[in-house]
């Protein structure tokens, strides 16, 4: 085992050297609330390809991803894979499109609002900022479960560092100082994945040895016809798309993009790239169980740690070390990333609730919010166990709401209600469905008479159910629909933090001419039916 003094002096110089390097590149380049939540236009195609590809590799590759491989599979594999390349893919063209609609947008909430009204929008503010938080304590999680197993690290130990040290610099430099970190994360962390891959491929005596470990252990993980892997694998396409059409992180970054060419370009190489790295994240489980003493079943199960059990006490202390190094680099790369996010969400919708707040008020309420999360998901994660799990309930959710949340940038005839029971029947479905933790699936069959049906241990239905239902409902509801919402007003009512609006959605400069005399207000104030 790796000494508890090595591993937090480890930590302590990575965090250190990440934060000292956020607050170096945006010295001086964050004159306004603008700059901080959005950084409009100031990421290159490299710069944004960058932080595409490391705002997805969390912790959570090494672990979640792991754990999937051991319990089904390569057929997981392959579906993890192709669930995290289709969300950049579909971006690739909702990128482009958002940029055209919304030109000067933050956020997805903000869309929310102008487009659907505010049921939806209050529904949507309540789903995203749970699914990020979740995300970003699964993180926390991760890490400190990772330190504690490996070198004994107490979890609030290094759940406090991480969360400290990210907060330093995304507090100061916002999103500027995570796109210039994350380019130097990913040129880091690419080599240490592979690195590492090769050096335990090396250990355990080649493909062939590896191969014939898993195939006495569990011949049915490398079938790519074994039904229940091939299930889970279909259950994460849908999973991850939907959960993350709702993550904020990618609609500011795609605003951080110079050009929509950029965007475009940069979400396809993502698509590959994120895609090729779940792949192999997740076959280190498959390996894991065939070469290490990985338990999938009973009180002594351990796959949510399938990876570092297959460290433990077979390989060199420095193998480990530049593990875990990989690790911390993982989680900062998308810890600083969430922080962001959560706190342009808020950000972006206190012009709503205050009375013509400046841009120093945004820009400190913007700080508090980074700090008021960093603090609950700091605890949230010393009561946590499983990564996979706490990720699953927050895919249940962007798997209801993604599609109806989106499909109103491609038709005026959704209207905001349609959108909300669509979303709210694909969360039915789901849930139905699903095997929640702590027996809350049977709790709530008792209440309902045996009503529900048994849950999918392997996630297909509740998932395929949430996303599928939502979507027809959401397509039938626009073609019954009786309105149509003119798209345009969303560049109206949409504007910059810093070029202040008035209730009415037009421009408060006196010197600016108005572009639009109709009402802007909730769905009830304009006699429509959003």
């Amino acid at each position: 085992m790796v000494s508890s003094a090595l591993a937090l002096g480890l930590t302590v110089v990575t965090l250190a050297v990440f934060a000292g390097l956020g607050l170096w590149f945006s010295r001086g380049r964050v004159g306004s609330v603008e700059d901080l939540i959005t950084a409009r236009g100031a990421a290159n195609e490299g710069q944004l390809s960058a932080t595409l590809v490391a705002s997805v590799m969390g912790v959570w590759i090494l672990l979640s991803a792991p754990e999937a491989g051991a319990l089904y599979g390569i057929a997981a594999a392959v579906g993890y894979g192709l669930g995290e390349a289709a969300p950049m893919l579909a971006y690739s063209r909702l990128g482009p499109r958002i940029r055209e609609l919304i030109p000067e947008g933050h956020s997805l909430t903000e869309y929310a609002y102008a487009r659907y009204g505010g049921a939806m929008y209050a529904f949507v503010v309540v789903i995203s900022a749970l699914y990020m938080f979740v995300f970003l304590a699964a993180e926390l999680t991760g890490i400190s479960l990772a330190f504690h197993y490996v070198a004994g690290v107490p979890q609030w130990q290094t759940a406090t560092l991480v969360a400290g040290f990210v907060l330093l610099y995304t507090a100061y430099g916002g999103l500027r100082a995570s796109i210039a970190t994350d380019a130097v994360q990913l040129f880091v962390v690419l080599p240490l994945l592979v690195g590492s891959v090769a050096a335990l491929l090396f250990a355990l005596g080649g493909t062939g040895a590896v191969y014939d470990g898993i195939a006495d252990a569990n011949p049915a993980l490398l079938d790519p016809g074994y039904v229940p892997g091939l299930r889970f694998g279909a259950a994460l396409v849908f999973a991850v798309l939907g959960a993350e059409l709702l993550n904020q992180t990618w609609w500011q970054r795609i605003y951080a993009g110079d050009d929509s060419e950029t965007v475009e370009r940069s979400f396809r190489v993502a698509t590959v790239a994120n895609g090729f790295i779940l792949l192999l994240a997740t076959l280190l489980g498959v390996v894991a169980v065939g070469n290490s003493g990985v338990l999938t079943q009973g009180a002594e199960y351990n796959a949510g740690v399938a990876f570092f059990v297959l460290l433990d006490g077979a390989f060199s202390e420095w193998l480990v070390l530049g593990v875990l190094l990989l690790a911390l680099l993982l989680v900062t790369s998308t810890a600083d990333s969430l922080f962001n996010a959560l706190s342009s969400l808020v950000t972006a919708d206190l012009p709503r609730a205050m009375d013509d707040p400046d841009d120093r008020t945004l820009r400190l309420a913007a700080r508090l919010v980074t700090v008021v999360v960093a603090v609950a998901a700091v605890a949230v994660s010393l009561r946590a166990r499983s990564v996979l799990s706490l990720f699953f309930v927050a895919d249940l959710l962007g798997a209801a709401v993604g599609i109806p949340l989106v499909y109103g940038l491609f038709t005026g005839g959704l209207s905001g209600r349609g959108a909300l029971v669509s979303a709210l029947l694909g969360l039915a479905v789901g849930s139905a469905f699903f095997p929640f933790p702590f027996g809350l699936h049977g709790a709530a069959d008792s209440l309902l008479g045996g009503l529900l049906p048994a849950p999918d241990p392997t996630y297909l239905l509740p998932f395929a159910g949430a996303f599928l239902v939502s979507s027809a409902s959401a397509v039938v509801a626009a073609r019954l629909s009786s309105s149509e919402f003119d798209l345009d007003r969303l560049s109206r009512e949409i504007r910059r933090l810093d070029r202040p609006v008035t209730d009415g959605g037009t421009p408060s400069n006196p010197d600016e001419p108005s572009e639009s005399t109709e009402p802007s207000g909730p769905a009830s104030e304009r006699g429509d039916d959003r």
